[in-house]
């Protein structure tokens, strides 16, 4: 019999793959598609030579440590987006794009997907790791303004 996995390793399984199929690619750590490979392992088996008991539990402590580390990921935006929130309201110093220094005071914080969280100084959106400093807010603070 033969698997529906045979003929791709390493590189040239890299190599073949399309545009649309790279994005999905980026996913195959998740816990969905480490099932659907052991389900088809196990389907695809040679009956006179099954698996090895071993491997099966390797296997499936590996899943197990993929759906907890999912649950750390998770677990762990959900802290950048308490510590982005928390600086609402509060004056920062941050460094713009072309490398300037900016004051500012935060007026709101959003999840960018899976990337840092930005935060939203007048109509600019900067993400949390380009912040030097926190200030509590200075009555009369600008939206954004240039620091000398």
């Amino acid at each position: 019999m033969t698997s529906p996995l045979s003929g791709f390793s390493g590189a040239s399984a890299a190599s073949s793959v399309s545009g649309a199929d790279k994005e999905k690619s980026k996913n195959l750590g998740d816990k969905d598609t480490f099932m659907k490979l052991l389900v088809a392992q196990l389907k695809y088996q040679d009956p006179s030579k099954p698996a090895d008991s071993t491997q099966f539990l390797a296997q499936t402590a590996q899943f197990t440590q993929v759906e907890k580390l999912e649950g750390i990921v998770d677990m762990l935006k959900g802290q950048q987006l308490i510590t982005a929130s928390s600086l609402v309201g509060k004056s920062v110093e941050y460094m713009d794009a072309g490398g300037a220094k900016l004051t500012g005071t935060i007026s709101a914080a959003k999840l960018n997907g899976d990337a840092e969280p930005l935060l939203r100084i007048g109509t600019t959106e900067v993400p949390l790791s380009k912040v030097m400093e926190v200030q509590e807010n200075q009555p009369g603070a600008s939206a954004a303004t240039p620091k000398p």
